[in-house]
């Protein structure tokens, strides 16, 4: 699906959730929330071959596998805290998105915490080697 068809599906979808939302805001709701997975799901059929390469330019820095996975860890975390939150805010819930998005951060911090502890080790192997 090219971009094209993802804009002319959203459109799609944003003028009947509007029409549809004044007698059934229900309705709206769902439909907004189907576009979305409908969209992202094409997103993520496209993006592959991205995820491909950046895996080669790790591997061929040197860079530890375990990285490359806390990357794309925090990248899918993002975007599902993102998608919750849009919908809630679409569904008149501004308290619960920011909820989600709180959520999603606190959920990245502690998925990076192996890499804090890295780079503190680092840190501090370079210090001791500078006093010594």
């Amino acid at each position: 699906m090219n971009i094209v068809a993802l804009c002319g599906v959203a459109l799609i979808a944003a003028i009947l959730s509007v029409t549809l939302k004044k007698h059934s805001p229900e309705t709206s709701i769902i439909i907004s929330i189907a576009a979305g997975i409908i969209l992202l799901m094409a997103i993520l059929s496209k993006i592959i071959p991205a995820v491909n390469q950046i895996q080669t330019l790790i591997s061929n820095a040197g860079m530890s596998a375990e990285y490359a996975g806390i990357l794309f860890k925090a990248v899918g975390i993002c975007l599902i805290c993102q998608f919750s939150a849009d919908s809630c805010k679409d569904a008149g819930e501004a308290a619960l998105a920011s909820k989600v998005e709180f959520a999603g951060k606190i959920m990245i911090l502690i998925l990076a915490l192996p890499l804090f502890e890295k780079i503190s080790q680092i840190a501090l192997s370079l210090i001791n080697s500078r006093l010594q």
